[in-house]
């Protein structure tokens, strides 16, 4: 079994092997027509219960095989023009190539000596990162799994930064269309359950700056502690930027830690046209990026940021076999000293990769391809009679469901709805997204492939309201 470590004698079969492994997923992504299959669970799961796995086949064609009929061919496809779904991208070349390196050298980002120039290529991109924000020369951060494990962390130093030993008395605010991993970060911190405070949204789903004024001001004659103020630089649902600017200014009068969570909207750090609509972003403590949703990074590669190097230190643990206190003395750089993780995989190295091929006017021009492609579907179902479009898009999300003309029951509206997202999804032509507004059931288009078409908008517009339109009938056959 020592034929299949991966060491200077095996070079040769990892060549081999891998690209076996590479040609066949190119000839799957050169002949994919659609973006999913429309299989079932009740399809595939049978396939895959039935494999063996103390049973190998000791041939690495054969497991290819294998891995084409029970995942290759249904897999979802995010590089298809019709996968408008959730917030996935379409990957860059170079990422995928940075994925491969580090991959096979396999290093682990915690200490110095399991990771050496790996640890300098990650500071270097936070360091990247942190300027393009402008958080100031004070600023660090570090490499995390996602958008949830960075909200975490921030909230995580908000708490401890607000030095109260009851933390029943801690209140975060954030606007009532904000990630659900504010309030899941709360719980895991051991909050209250009235720990988090929604506060109210405009027409443009942005945070009521009004409204947190009110809230703050409230916590304080309540005699409460606020901890953290998190605004939104693009929302899940609406891809809509709260008030940045305004909130940071509440946020100093208030002595409140602001984070931003910038998951989605971090793209507009590379614009070349749009990077004014997350402006404020530079005065936040602390902020969340995720280069997997709008840098087109392979899953995962995200990273928390902060204002001020020393806050980290809220995460900081020494172990004597891992990251002893003299290393600190030593000027030895341990990336666990500041994360929450312990083996953490290289991601860094995908977006480095990418800035060295394409720069980041190469992702900029990407993002603002796709910000460009929201407006036009934007005036597409602004235009269009059989569509409710909730949103003017700030970045590349559309939010609007179907209303039949002669169909008033807003519930059968929303089964009409819900039925077109299912019967688009089992068809596999398109793979578009669903969400409440005002309790009602809406679709949504999560934009981001510059190579979706006003064209591509358009002909799954017609579907969905062909599916719609196909489920009202038969609904009124069954009444009749």
């Amino acid at each position: 079994m020592r034929s299949h470590l991966l060491n200077d004698t095996t070079a040769e079969q990892y060549r081999r092997s891998v690209t076996e492994g590479v040609e066949r997923v190119a000839a799957r992504i050169a002949t994919t027509d659609r973006p999913f299959t429309g299989v079932t669970v009740d399809a595939l799961a049978p396939r895959i219960d039935g494999i063996d796995l103390d049973r190998p086949l000791h041939d690495t064609a054969a497991v290819l095989d294998e891995l084409e009929d029970v995942y290759l061919r249904d897999a979802v496809y995010f590089h298809h023009p019709r996968y408008l779904a959730h917030l996935n991208c379409p990957v860059v070349i170079p990422a995928v190539l940075g994925e491969a390196v580090l991959s096979a050298v396999n290093s682990s980002l915690d200490t110095w000596d399991q990771s050496a120039g790996g640890t300098l290529i990650e500071r270097k991109l936070i360091d990247w990162t942190t300027a393009r924000i402008g958080l100031g020369p004070a600023a660090d951060g570090v490499f995390t799994s996602g958008g949830t494990q960075s909200n975490l962390q921030a909230l995580l130093l908000a708490r401890e930064e607000a030095k109260t030993e009851n933390l029943a008395d801690l209140r975060v605010f954030a606007s009532e269309v904000s990630h659900f991993s504010v309030k899941k970060s709360a719980k895991l911190l051991g909050l209250g359950p009235d720990a988090v405070v929604s506060v109210p949204v405009d027409h443009d789903k942005r945070m009521q700056t009004v409204a947190l004024a009110r809230e703050l001001e409230r916590c304080a004659k309540d005699g409460l502690v606020p901890m953290a103020v998190v605004a939104t630089g693009g929302t899940t649902d609406f891809g809509s930027i709260d008030p940045l600017p305004e909130i940071a200014g509440l946020c100093e009068q208030y002595g409140v830690w602001m984070h931003v969570d910038a998951a989605y909207g971090c793209g507009l750090l590379a614009s070349l046209k749009y990077r004014n609509r997350i402006d404020g972003i530079e005065r936040a403590d602390s902020v969340t990026v995720d280069y997997h949703k709008s840098f087109f990074q392979p899953v995962s590669s995200s990273a928390v940021l902060v204002r001020d190097a020393a806050t980290l230190r809220h995460a900081t643990y020494h172990a004597e076999y891992l990251n002893p206190r003299r290393m600190v003395q030593e000027r030895i750089p341990n990336q666990v000293d500041k994360s929450l993780q312990t083996t953490r995989r290289f991601d860094a190295l995908k977006l480095w990769m990418t800035l060295r091929v394409m720069g980041a006017d190469g992702i900029g021009e990407l993002f603002d391809e796709v910000c460009d492609l929201a407006a036009e579907g934007w005036k597409l179902l602004a235009a269009d009679p059989r569509f409710d479009v909730v949103v003017e898009p700030s970045l590349s999300t559309l939010v609007f469901r179907h209303i039949p003309a002669a169909v008033t029951d807003p519930a059968e509206i929303d089964r009409a709805n819900l039925y077109a997202r299912k019967a688009l999804f089992a068809s596999g032509d398109a793979v578009v997204a669903g969400t409440k507004v005002a309790g009602r059931h809406y679709l949504k288009f999560t934009l981001l492939n510059p190579e979706t078409t006003t064209a591509d908008i358009a002909a799954v517009l017609d579907l969905i309201a062909g599916h719609a339109e196909q489920y009202l009938g038969d609904s009124l056959d069954r009444a009749s």
